[in-house]
């Protein structure tokens, strides 16, 4: 009776988050048509079929991150804790600068930031206001509002979306942890760890692990430090570091974690950071990343995919999502690569081949 009624209760509050997110959609469209009408941005219609793809879509990774909490991946506590933790503030904050935002996207300016951020140092690629963002990941603003931008955007999905790497992460380092002397032995990167969501995740499956965490961006990292510090458990160690020369040993980690980075990211700078990741994972190790679906998963859903790069400021989506990233994976040195997906994320799960001795 306790778990139907949890498991109601989740439901319940998913379905709260999907009404939320879809009205400040349609709400905040009418206001825009009114005062910051769109400039030449034509959109496609999702097909009846398609529709019902995405809703048997959403049905399927709710019930797997019930599932995955029943089994114990993570506690269910994580289930009801999400970017509304601090609703009430950043709310009023983030429909306060949707005019700004419109009015970017409308001039197509996506690379302006304050002139009390200083720049230097960043890859060219970097410098974006991704998704007309004010001031790109640069911002104490921009990170205080990421969270809840994403829960939106994907009708309250976002944490679901970052927890479905947890079981297969917890599946294959089990036979790594069972050789180490304690379980404060096994370590686990974050790259591009953001604002520390899937951080906190990993740490309610992992709750004696050494946690690490790596972000370009520094008000991101102060983001991610203010949310981490409220967990139980050893606090992650955070760096600001680039991706491309993460600022770790090699054959460091036991396994790599990177969400929703890829498709921000030119080719051949992904192919890059799958190289790096190698570097530092030990033979046997395990990386999983999660970003957008492609088009090859669902062809359906091709007028969803190209409605965001058109609504987005994302320069590199439409390459992302053609790319090849099994290949990339498997020319940065990684085997046993395995793909699967759930709502609009996309898995992949790969080993650093483990050494054998002669």
């Amino acid at each position: 009776m306790t778990d139907s009624l949890t498991k109601l209760a989740f439901q319940t509050v998913q379905q709260g988050k999907n009404y939320f997110a879809i009205a400040h959609k349609m709400v905040s469209g009418q206001i825009r048509e009114w005062i910051a009408p769109r400039v030449e941005q034509q959109t496609q219609s999702l097909s009846p079929q398609a529709l019902q793809k995405f809703q048997k879509r959403v049905d399927e990774i709710l019930e797997r991150d019930w599932q995955d909490a029943e089994a114990g991946v993570y506690s269910t506590d994580l289930l009801f804790e999400g970017a509304t933790d601090t609703f009430w503030w950043d709310y009023p904050l983030l429909c306060w600068e949707l005019p700004q935002v419109w009015e970017k996207a409308n001039r197509r300016s996506y690379r302006e930031f304050s002139s009390q951020i200083d720049t230097r140092g960043y890859p060219n690629y970097y410098l974006q206001n991704f998704h007309y963002q004010i001031d790109g990941y640069l911002s104490d603003r921009s990170a205080e509002l990421y969270d809840l931008q994403v829960e939106i955007l994907f009708n309250g999905l976002g944490d679901t979306m970052r927890r479905r790497i947890l079981a297969p992460l917890k599946q294959k380092t089990a036979s790594l942890a069972a050789h180490l002397e304690t379980p404060r032995d096994l370590r686990i990167l974050d790259v591009a760890c953001g604002t520390g969501r899937t951080l906190k995740g990993l740490r309610s499956t992992f709750p004696e692990a050494s946690l690490f965490g790596v972000d370009l961006s520094p008000t991101y990292l102060r983001k991610a430090n203010q949310l981490l510090c409220a967990q139980p458990g050893e606090l992650p160690q955070l760096l600001q570091g680039n991706a491309e020369a993460l600022p770790y040993r090699d054959a460091f980690f036991h396994a790599v974690t990177c969400v929703f980075l890829f498709h921000e990211l030119p080719s051949p700078v992904r192919q890059n950071v799958l190289n790096e990741m190698f570097r530092v994972l030990q033979p046997g190790g395990v990386v999983a990343i999660c970003d957008s679906i492609q088009v090859e998963d669902d062809p359906d859903l091709k007028p969803a995919l190209e409605n965001f790069q058109t609504l987005f400021h994302e320069p590199y989506y439409r390459d992302y999502i053609q790319d090849d990233l099994p290949a990339k994976l498997q020319k940065a040195g990684f085997t046993s690569v395995s793909t699967y997906s759930y709502f609009m994320s996309k898995y992949w799960v790969a080993h650093k081949k483990a050494t054998t001795m002669a």
